[in-house]
């Protein structure tokens, strides 16, 4: 393991055990799910699992406190199951490579479990993600009360471990934001990529494989999320994932795709012309969401909330729209009518959390009041507007369009750094690269 990595996986343990104080932390790995018959699905460690661990093997669990430092239970070396599944690190391999305090085989974590939850002030785990999880807490604590006759009790508290972990995890160490940083850029370069390689005549999902092998070439082996390809009409349906029309002459192209890399995430969104040139009224509606996410970005700085940062972005589509003559007189008037007039052309927020998962983990709100931001954070800044093909409320040439510009912000001291600015946005440049052959 990377010695970096160590140092980053002993300073998150350590920050984690500072905010347990007494108490002791469980945490589990992922499960391994069927796809089909008995083939599985790809594997992904569960984020926080890995946060704390760095370990991708699946049936493990982790016992973390101030007394016992890091227990790792772990899958026992099996020579036979290795040949058909691959390695495992076995108990030496969680001691020697992992830095695990204790480690003991999988199999005894029922028998052992009870042993570290005793007499504890607390017991931190994720509440009611997987029922399993739960049973084997629940078990634990049932077995410490038979063991009354000793003077031990069970955990007298539980706690949810994501008022702790995802705390942490919502403020990006410098090494979290080198991996963003890094992750962000190539795949940035993979959409820029991609415009270079449109042409109308192409199937959407030709477009797909372009960008998805460029993030494969750059090191990152999984996608952050299933890839949006979506031409014409398409680009309308916010989560559109068929990915199989043939785009054509005049099309937009909205590619909404990241890159996942040593289980970082970005999320990147680029609209650009198939043939390489704006029609007019594709320019003006483009201008409207660009205009929308550079004022949204300037305003990604501490103290802001995710609520003020939707807030100046809808500001700037909604007169964006009065001047396209898109929102009648009487709806201006009248408040609500205008909020639903604006809303049904972008009916999404502005901006989500991003980290190790795309829809990272924190706090949206404290209480009941939006949370503010914080230097560390990492969010998305994605307006758009659409118009469906069907909807005669507008003329028919704002038909079919569908706009989504979408970066990665970082939150600093100095303001907003935006991580995924090596792809072009602007009108110009979108063209110029598109019309700039692929390597």
């Amino acid at each position: 393991m990377d010695q970096e990595f160590v140092v980053e996986l002993e300073r998150r343990r350590a920050a984690v055990v500072e905010a347990l104080e007494q108490g002791v932390l469980v945490l589990f790995s992922a499960s391994v799910h069927l796809r089909n018959g008995d083939v599985e699905h790809s594997y992904r460690q569960d984020s926080d699992f890995f946060y704390l661990t760095g370990l991708v093997e699946p049936e493990c669990a982790l016992v973390l406190s101030k007394k016992t430092g890091l227990v790792l239970f772990v899958r026992e070396k099996n020579r036979e199951r290795e040949t058909w599944d691959g390695r495992r690190i076995g108990v030496e391999g969680a001691r020697e490579l992992y830095g695990a305090a204790s480690a003991h085989p999988i199999t005894e974590l029922a028998e052992r479990l009870p042993d570290y939850l005793e007499d504890q002030p607390a017991v931190h785990y994720l509440v009611a993600q997987e029922r399993a999880w739960d049973h084997t807490i629940l078990d634990a604590m049932s077995a410490i009360r038979s063991r009354r006759r000793k003077r031990v009790a069970p955990p007298p508290v539980i706690v949810d471990a994501r008022l702790i972990v995802h705390q942490l995890r919502l403020h990006k160490s410098s090494f979290e934001q080198s991996k963003m940083l890094d992750v962000g850029a190539l795949s940035a370069q993979a959409h820029a990529r991609a415009m270079q390689a449109c042409r109308p005549g192409m199937m959407e999902w030709e477009l797909q494989n372009v960008i998805e092998l460029e993030f494969r070439r750059q090191g990152a082996l999984r996608l952050a999320y299933d890839s949006i390809v979506g031409s014409g009409e398409n680009s309308t349906i916010l989560h559109y994932r068929e990915n199989n029309r043939r785009m054509q002459e005049g099309d937009l192209v909205l590619i909404d795709a990241g890159a996942e890399k040593d289980y970082f995430a970005a999320d990147i969104t680029r609209t650009f012309p198939v043939s390489g040139k704006f029609s007019a009224v594709q320019a003006r509606i483009y201008q409207i969401v660009l205009d929308a996410q550079l004022r949204a970005i300037d305003s990604t700085v501490e103290g802001a909330t995710l609520d003020q940062i939707h807030d100046v972005a809808w500001n700037v589509l909604r007169d964006g729209l009065i001047a396209e003559g898109l929102v009648t007189a009487e709806q201006q008037a009248d408040p609500e009518q205008l909020k639903k007039r604006v809303n049904h052309f972008y009916m999404h927020r502005t901006s989500h959390y991003l980290g190790m998962d795309v829809h990272d983990v924190g706090a949206y709100y404290d209480g009941k009041s939006p949370r503010p931001l914080s230097r560390g954070n990492v969010v998305t800044v994605e307006p758009g507007l659409y118009f469906a093909v069907d909807d005669e409320s507008v003329p028919a040439e704002y038909r079919g369009i569908g706009i989504r510009i979408e970066d990665d912000v970082l939150v600093t001291e100095h303001g907003p750094r935006v991580l995924s600015d090596q792809v072009p946005k602007t009108l110009q440049a979108v063209e110029a690269m598109c019309q700039t052959a692929a390597e």
